[in-house]
């Protein structure tokens, strides 16, 4: 015979569960900012330059809530997400030419992260890689177009968790803490090409376009998928409760984000970097590099947690650009819809995702592929974050719930340091 709960028991599953609700859009853009392609690019800064690159994690931590938290805060207050918003104070060639830059870095993107969940499930798994990465992508695409949208986004927080496969990778491998620490509290700076191209793809894939997208139109939905939820433009009353939770959600998602980064670092700067493996080009050559060295479970829990995020990762890229495309024609959007009532959408979205699985098919050179999106990611990351900042600042768009002060200084300091970090990676390639 069970016998009752007790009230403090209750009171803790409740407020677990209140806490496991207010997290969404902030969480799942995190978390999928940690796919394949992030992975390829933190294991490859690991591998090449061992602890050197930890600080980086800490100095991008409070850009991306800065940035991340004004893109969230656009889609809620206003209803509508960034395509629509740049729209009623950007030139028209420009938001085409920005939605241009989204689609190319989020199709390579897409075909780099369906590459490299082949490759690691073809690595534990019988069977072709390129069979698998159409698989999932096809998969990916019928979950979006026929999982209801509340379905869906609890998937997709439950997918969050893989990323703690690295976590597990960590604590596998004999890792230096000392000089762990030393990285992250003692910067270190190489005025080289290399190093210089890896702090740029560490910014350029973790302070991309594709998240700020997503984040915005998932308040959108968000506010559609709940009846009471209105607009904080139009419904003064719920100013107080949603700001903090979107403080709370983007805060949690950024930080998540970056301590997974962080382990990502680690775990190949303690293993391939320490055994004088220093050059990789791909997520499973990182896996399969991990296997002598750290043992059958490193290896698997690198290779499975490729596949988790990825597939965490893939409708956040392809639905950025879907959304971003569709707005600008004024096509019916959202996860919400039905097929009937959105075919366009989906049509769209299809597309994104069918010529991501070509190119993935087409033999592309992983390497070539993942620093291009990071790079055409940083330059494209300076023009929309002006204009999210721009936005986000305005009375006019934001019914004079602008942002405070506070979170304007640490996005205009995430705007200046992409700026700054695609003008080095210029000076260095001309050099």
């Amino acid at each position: 015979m069970s016998t009752p709960a007790s009230p403090a028991s209750t009171d803790v599953r409740a407020d677990g569960g209140r806490w496991w609700s207010k997290l969404g859009p902030g969480l799942i853009t995190g978390a999928a900012d940690d796919d394949p392609s992030g992975i390829a690019t933190y294991s490859q800064a690991g591998a090449q330059f061992g602890y050197a690159l930890g600080w980086t994690v800490v100095l991008t931590f409070p850009l991306m809530v800065g940035i991340q938290l004004a893109s969230a805060r656009i889609g809620r207050v206003t209803g509508r997400n960034l395509t629509e918003n740049f729209a009623r104070f950007c030139p028209g060639w420009i938001v085409v030419s920005l939605i241009v830059l989204l689609l190319v870095a989020n199709v390579i993107n897409l075909a780099a992260d369906l590459s490299a969940m082949g490759h690691a499930t073809a690595l534990v798994l019988p069977g072709h890689p390129a069979g698998y990465a159409a698989g999932f992508g096809i998969v990916s695409l019928l979950l979006q177009v026929f999982v209801r949208y509340d379905q869906y986004v609890r998937v997709l927080k439950w997918l969050t968790l893989s990323l703690f496969a690295y976590v597990g990778v960590v604590f596998a491998v004999d890792v230096d803490w000392i000089a762990a620490a030393r990285g992250i509290y003692a910067p270190s700076f190489q005025w080289s090409r290399e190093f210089v191209t890896t702090v740029v793809a560490i910014l350029g894939t973790t302070i991309s376009p594709y998240l700020f997208f997503w984040q915005a139109s998932q308040e959108v939905e968000e506010i559609r998928r709940i009846p009471e939820d209105k607009p904080l433009r139009h419904a003064p009353e719920q100013i107080r409760r949603q700001l903090r939770r979107l403080r709370l959600d983007t805060i949690a998602g950024m930080g998540f984000s970056n301590l997974i980064a962080f382990f990502m670092i680690t775990a190949t700067a303690a293993t391939l970097h320490a055994h004088g493996q220093t050059h990789i080009q791909t997520t499973e050559q990182a896996a399969a590099a991990l296997r002598p060295i750290a043992g059958d479970a490193a290896f698997m829990l690198f290779a499975l947690g490729i596949v988790g995020t990825g597939m965490l990762a893939l409708p956040v890229l392809a639905g950025s650009a879907a959304d971003a495309v569709a707005s600008y024609f004024h096509v019916r959007r959202g996860l919400n819809l039905t097929l009937s009532q959105g075919r366009s959408f989906y049509g769209i979205l299809a597309a994104a995702m069918g010529l991501a699985i070509a190119v993935s098919l087409s033999g592309l050179d992983p390497i070539a592929a993942l620093v291009g999106a990071a790079v055409i990611n940083a330059v494209i990351s300076v023009p929309v974050m002006v204009a999210v900042m721009i936005a986000a600042s305005s009375p006019k768009v934001m019914a004079g719930i602008v942002l405070s002060r506070k979170w304007k200084v640490l996005g205009w300091l995430a705007t200046a340091a992409m700026a700054a970090a695609s003008l080095a990676l210029l000076v260095t390639s001309i050099m």
